[in-house]
Formats: structure tokens, sequence, C-alpha cells
């Protein structure tokens, strides 16, 4: 029971501190939420949370503000993630519904997630080596002309035109169509380049036309690409994220450093939140990320999250990354 209260109280402290800015009293307390217990109770349950690292005094005579522990503490303790409003979750189809391509699903999902949260978004592109073919169609522009379509189930599209030295047939289109699909359909893209080479010696047509997609399942665009969005929500911290502000600018520059923040892209739409010193850069302290993977058919290609101050809303905040994550995930599935 005690156990129970002091839980309660560190969960009033990180909620108040999130809204207000300001450390937070035992009378505050009392007086914003109903625990069911004297001030004096909450005084000593101060006193005990303190001892145990949970909370802080910044200054002498102030009240309490939560520790990278005490954050840890009520993150974990969460029993569900916050569910989106229906608003909430109507704003989110109306504004990626309308997305044309996947630069344009990235660039919106971004924006979005920036915009729910007031915090840095961060969206990787989906990883190539992690997609696998879902498409691959000929199309015959003239005689000696092909339109090769390549279609990953990243929602990516490449698009080549190639020259053959024989006019093709429709009999001999479909027959290539067939045995390259047969061969790279369903296929990871290692796999998927293994079996269209294994068809390179079968005539000179088919040669060129493995050749051409071959080269469009290497990425010439790095894997490390990232959109960033919502950098100037760090200004309204103001001299609270002083410290860390600084640094996390210098970040964004860096591609490389914030795919590092958001880690290894989740299964199964696990957010995860990695708090203060958690994370993999001891300049970086004073942020925390939440993040989690997307992709097609539950299958995490990407990763996309926040970063912000340990001051933010936790629970808000994760329901925004999963909300949108699964909404990309979905559009991902129907491309």
């Amino acid at each position: 029971m005690q156990e129970d209260r002091k839980l309660a109280v560190l969960r009033a402290i990180v909620e108040d501190y999130v809204a207000t800015e300001e450390p937070v009293g035992s009378k505050a307390l009392v007086e914003r939420h109903r625990l069911g217990v004297s001030p004096a109770t909450v005084r000593n349950d101060m006193a005990t949370l303190e001892d145990e690292g949970y909370i802080t005094q910044p200054h002498t005579s102030a009240g309490r503000v939560p520790t990278d522990k005490g954050y840890r503490l009520f993150v974990d303790r969460l029993t569900t993630v916050k569910p989106m409003s229906p608003a909430e979750k109507r704003a989110i189809s109306t504004f990626l519904d309308g997305a044309v391509d996947l630069d344009d699903v990235v660039s919106r999902s971004v924006r979005l997630l920036s915009q729910l949260t007031r915090q840095v978004a961060v969206v990787q592109y989906p990883t190539l080596s992690r997609s696998t073919v879902r498409h691959v169609e000929l199309v015959a522009l003239a005689p000696t002309r092909l339109l090769v379509v390549l279609i990953l189930s990243s929602g990516r599209v490449e698009q080549r035109v190639v020259e053959v030295a024989v006019p093709l047939t429709d009999e001999v289109l479909a027959d290539l169509r067939t045995v390259i699909g047969r061969a790279a359909a369903g296929q990871v893209i290692a796999e998927a380049v293994t079996a269209l080479r294994d068809l390179e010696s079968t005539d000179p047509t088919t040669t060129v036309i493995v050749d051409v997609l071959v080269d469009a399942m290497v990425d010439h665009r790095s894997d490390e690409r990232i959109a960033v969005g919502g950098t100037a929500n760090l200004a309204r911290y103001g001299d609270h994220f002083d410290s860390a502000v600084r640094p996390l600018l210098e970040a964004i520059e860096e591609h490389v450093v914030l795919l590092k923040l958001l880690g290894e892209a989740t299964e199964g739409g696990a957010v995860t939140v990695r708090i203060g010193a958690e994370g993999p850069y001891e300049e970086l302290s004073s942020t925390s990320v939440v993040a989690t993977g997307y992709g097609p058919h539950d299958e995490a290609v990407a990763t996309l999250g926040i970063v912000g101050p340990t001051r933010m809303d936790y629970p808000g905040t994760m329901a925004a990354v999963r909300a949108v994550a699964r909404y990309v995930s979905r559009l991902l599935d129907e491309a």
C-alpha cells in the first residue's frame, strides 16, 4: 500500500513538473491531486523518494523535480500507452492519406509527429536491405524499349528504361515477365539479386534486364537517410533546456548520430523509451528518445521517433509515436 502511494506521489510530481516547468512542493500536490493522505504523509513520501534517488531538490527551499531514475520508474509503471483521441486519429489519417509516394509519406510523417508532440521528430527511410521484392513489371514502350518497374515491400518504387537489341513480341515479353517474377518476387533483396544473377546467362535480353534490376536494388542513396522536423520546438524550452539545446542541434546535423539515438527498429509495435544517460551520448544526457519501428506486415524496416528534453509528456508522446508508426505501416501495406 505504501509503495502504491509513493508511486502515486511520484506520478503526480512528474505530471505537475511536465505541465508547469516548476519544481513541485507538497502543498501543491495535496491541492491538485486527490492522494487521500495528509500533507505530512506526502512530505514523508517525498523525502523517501528523494532518498531513493527518484526526485531531487534543485534549490534550497524549492520543490522537487524528477530525476532520470524517477522518469524511468514512471514510464516503466505505465500500465498502458495512452490512446489517441478520435480527433487526433482523424488528423493523422487526413494528413497522411494524401501521400503520393514514399518520400511524401516520410515528409508528412515527420511534420505530423513534430506537431503532435511539439518535439524534434526523426523518421528513418525504410532500410533497403530489409525489404522484399513485391513485384517486377515489364512494360513495352517500343519494340526494343522496355520500362522495368521494381516495387519493394517498403513502398519504394524504382523505374528504369531499357534498350534491347532484339525486338520483343508480346509472347516473349510475357515469358520474361514470368521468369523474372518467379525469381525475384517475395525474396529479400540479397536473395532476389542471387536468383536474378542465375538468369543472366539465359540470353542477352534477359541479361540486360537483370543488370538493370540488380542496379535498382543497390541503394545508391544511403540506408542512413533520415528526415528531421520540428527543430524550432527546441526554442520553447529556453533556459530549462539550455544545456542540451546546443549539443542536440549539433546532433541534428549528424544523421548517423540521430540514427544511433533512435536505435534499432523494434518489431511488434513496441515503443522504446531511453531517458537521459541511458542514451549512447553523454553530451545528450539531458534528452530522452521515444522510438518504434515501422513497416509493412508487422515487419520493422525502419525507425521513427522523437528526441526531446527528459521533461516531456511521456504517455502522450509514446501514444503519438506508436499511432503514426502504425498508420505509416498500414500505408506501406496498401502500397
